[in-house]
């Protein structure tokens, strides 16, 4: 990669750095201010991704879906489109996604609203079937004052939506700006062929990584943790010269509850197994994506229909469709032990306020080190709210946040611990719960043991993985995270 090129690449990719800093500084919720529970990227013309901010890879993976559905609708350059339908290019529906034009192409954000309507206050029920439950479904839509205020007004807290609406909103602003002072200074033609290469120069390199890998056929099972019973998720990666492949038939049809996933969702995770075992350096582009390709059965769990519920595949499914495919490829390949597995959504709420978060737990070991503990891992890259602002803004009280020593999986190399966290409500409001390996154990991996699974309580007693409860004054949740997996066999 010649210097110039090396300098477009890194203006570029700070152009979207700094649309994450404006969208985080500007936010009201802790969500995105505090939790940096967003991401941002720009796309060229042709709707492919040229750079990205160092964000969640959940969101990121499933932006290019969202792009094509914005280009349908021809945007003007003035235009800036809101979309959070997993149908149409979105993840789940708290997701919210807007998507403007730029002089060489399109700014994308995509940031968790705290709570977008629906059954249950966050809008991550434990229970819902339909979309419908879980709030308000947006197609991609031009976003005007008219709409922001109905949107708004159709969610809880709307003063704080709308704060955050203009913080993504703000990022865009700051986007077309920079984009636009680029090319003063380096002359649009220049940026448009930097961006092409960019692409073709991470196409090129994760395709000569995928050539060193051996070629065939491999298959791994694994299962989620539905209410009623365990749902199966199978998957075969096929590696062929350059190119990989990733085939779910044979996965759980779509079901009743929400650990459904839409195909964007499925393809992001798809895209993270890659970059994770050809190359994880690389600086991310949708060129990285051009080798993969990812077929599943329509109606099935990981390439769900309309109206099919979809809060906990965003967040549960995605993770273990990542384990899977790390199961399978490491019958050739080695790769890490199964960290924890899930993201442990936590969600409080009344009509006065929303909170959401996610919470780290144990990584697995790898082949020649221990696993890192309280960690998010694979498709998250969030932080934790730090206890004085949650208790600032919000009626709970962070009781207890630790390490929950010795539950990763001994080994060789050790699995990270997960963490305990316990939360004590000081009004009346709901809580709900999405939770998985709470009845499955992370696994380790060449001899390694098992982490422990993880575990819920309110008030002492457990409750289910996934589960909705009213809260009390003074009542206290705790999560107790999962454990990773060990590497190998104890000496």
């Amino acid at each position: 990669m010649n210097i110039e090129l090396q300098v477009l690449g890194s203006q570029l990719r700070s152009i979207a750095e700094e649309m994450g800093a404006v969208l985080i500084r500007s936010a009201f919720s802790a969500n995105i201010k505090e939790r940096r529970d967003c991401s941002t990227a720009l796309f060229d013309e042709r709707g492919r991704m040229i750079a990205q901010a160092e964000h969640i890879p959940v969101h990121l993976g499933a932006m290019p879906d969202a792009v094509a559905a914005v280009m349908a609708h021809e945007p003007a350059p003035d235009d800036v489109f809101v979309l959070n339908d997993p149908y149409s290019g979105g993840t789940h529906l708290p997701d919210v996604t807007l998507v403007s034009r730029t002089d060489v192409g399109y700014a994308v954000s995509r940031a968790h609203h705290a709570d977008v309507g629906g059954r249950e206050p966050g809008s991550m029920p434990a229970d819902s079937r339909t979309l419908d439950d879980e709030g308000v479904v947006i197609p991609p839509t031009r976003l005007d004052e008219e709409l922001l205020a109905d949107l708004v007004a159709a969610m809880r807290n709307p003063d704080e939506r709308r704060g955050d609406f203009r913080a993504q909103l703000a990022a865009h602003t700051l986007a077309t700006r920079r984009i636009t002072e680029l090319c003063q200074r380096r002359s649009r033609d220049r940026v448009l062929a930097a961006m092409n290469e960019l692409f073709d120069y991470s196409d090129r390199v994760v395709r000569a990584a995928i050539e060193r890998l051996p070629d065939g056929r491999f298959e791994a099972v694994d299962v989620l943790e539905a209410p009623e019973a365990d749902l199966e998720l199978r998957a075969a990666a096929t590696i062929a010269g350059d190119e990989i492949a990733f085939d779910f038939t044979g996965t759980a049809p779509q079901h009743d509850g929400n650990l459904n996933c839409p195909l964007a969702v499925t393809r992001s995770a798809c895209y993270f197994v890659v970059r994770c075992l050809t190359a994880p350096d690389l600086p991310s582009s949708g060129g990285a994506f051009a080798p993969v390709h990812v077929s599943a059965p329509e109606g099935s769990l990981v390439n769900a229909r309309p109206p099919a519920a979809v809060a906990a595949g965003n967040v549960e499914t995605s993770g273990r469709i990542v384990d899977t495919l790390f199961a399978a490829l490491g019958e050739t390949i080695p790769v890490p032990a199964q960290g924890q597995g899930t993201m442990n959504n936590l969600t409080f709420g009344n009509e006065r306020f929303t909170y959401y978060e996610t919470l780290g737990g144990g990584q697995g070991a790898c082949p020649n080190a221990d696993g890192p503990s309280a960690v998010h891992v694979t498709m998250s890259n969030t932080l934790t709210t730090p206890a004085e602002a949650l208790e600032l803004a919000y009626p709970l009280r962070v009781e207890r946040h630790a390490l929950r020593l010795g539950s990763g999986g001994a080994g060789q190399h050790r699995g990270g611990d997960g963490v305990v966290r316990q939360l004590r409500a000081l009004e009346p409001c709901r809580v709900s719960v999405i939770s998985d390996r709470r009845r499955q154990s992370p696994r380790g991996a060449r001899g390694g043991e098992s982490g422990t699974s993880g575990a819920n309580y309110v008030n002492g007693e457990e409750v289910p993985g996934k589960a909705a409860r009213d809260l009390a004054v003074g009542d206290v949740i705790r999560i107790e995270t999962p454990g990773g997996g060990g590497f190998g066999t104890s000496r």
